[in-house]
């Protein structure tokens, strides 16, 4: 390896080692684990365990035990199947009352926009201006004329 120093000459690598010469040399470390990644340390539960005895007393618990779990995880996942198709009936009907009561609203709303325009009307027809004053007034009993 040949090094550019400033006037431009190059110099060679050679010296280098002779000037780090007096450094402490650090040991290069080897895992205890070469298998390991990293050298970080495995979980317990990823650690390979020495095969159980199958007769044993300990393996036929551990048996046991972790079908317990597995009998007992299946039973939850379908219970909150079980509800999670029970809240989306519930939503359902919920939603069909909702949409009902939309409908029902929006009859009642088209009648009441009705009533307010043929009330509208009828009170543009009664309320004319006087034929012979010229004003924009209406006349003084244009409203007991009409009985309100």
């Amino acid at each position: 390896m040949n090094r550019t120093i400033p006037n431009g000459k190059s110099h060679a690598s050679s010296a280098l080692p002779a000037a780090v010469a007096g450094l402490q040399q650090v040991p290069q470390l080897i895992p205890a684990h070469p298998t390991s990644a990293g050298g970080k340390a495995l979980p317990p539960s990823k650690m390979k365990k020495p095969p159980a005895d199958k007769d044993s007393e300990e393996y036929r618990q551990r048996r046991e035990r972790n079908n317990l779990a597995v009998k007992k995880s299946r039973m939850r996942s379908k219970q909150k199947a079980l509800d999670t198709q029970q809240r989306v009936n519930e939503l359902k009907e919920e939603n069909e009352r909702l949409e009902a009561k939309i409908k029902l609203l929006s009859k009642e709303l088209s009648v009441l926009k009705d009533l307010f325009l043929e009330h509208a009307h009828n009170l543009a027809d009664n309320v004319q201006p006087p034929a012979g004053a010229g004003g924009s007034s209406p006349a003084p009993n244009s409203t007991s004329a009409n009985g309100q």
